[in-house]
């Protein structure tokens, strides 16, 4: 039985994936071959298959690429922003500071009020500490 291989990077087993496949082995096999060497929860069957598909297809890139998706909005001048008008009127709640920066969700700006600021609510009335 081979060594058991612990805690291994995403683009090592991507690539032996890559490896396997160029060497036109089926992603069952390829699935269970891993599973031999780095352990069963390490990667699924089915994303086994979803990584070979693009490499049959061409793809020579183990690495994810960079997504373009949308830009986060929690910038440190927003919570700067944000921080101002909880400042401003401790009597804030979500919904009103919602209404202040609408082009922001209302659980984005809980993360901002909670998590970046450190805000906890007082009361169920909904100010801040």
């Amino acid at each position: 039985m081979p060594q058991s291989i612990e805690n291994p990077a995403e683009c090592e087993i991507r690539s032996v994936i890559r490896f396997l496949n160029a060497k036109v082995v089926k992603a069952t096999e390829i699935n269970r071959q891993i599973s031999e060497v780095y352990g069963e929860i390490i990667m699924s069957e089915g994303m086994v298959k979803k990584w070979v598909r693009p490499f049959k297809d061409g793809r020579t890139n183990a690495h994810y690429e960079e997504r373009s998706g949308r830009p986060s909005v929690t910038t440190e001048d927003f919570v700067q922003k944000v921080d101002a008008k909880v400042r401003e009127n401790r009597r804030l709640t979500i919904s009103s500071l919602s209404n202040e920066f609408p082009q922001v969700s209302r659980s984005v700006l809980c993360g901002i009020v909670t998590e970046h600021l450190n805000y906890r609510k007082l009361w169920a009335g909904g100010r801040f500490l």
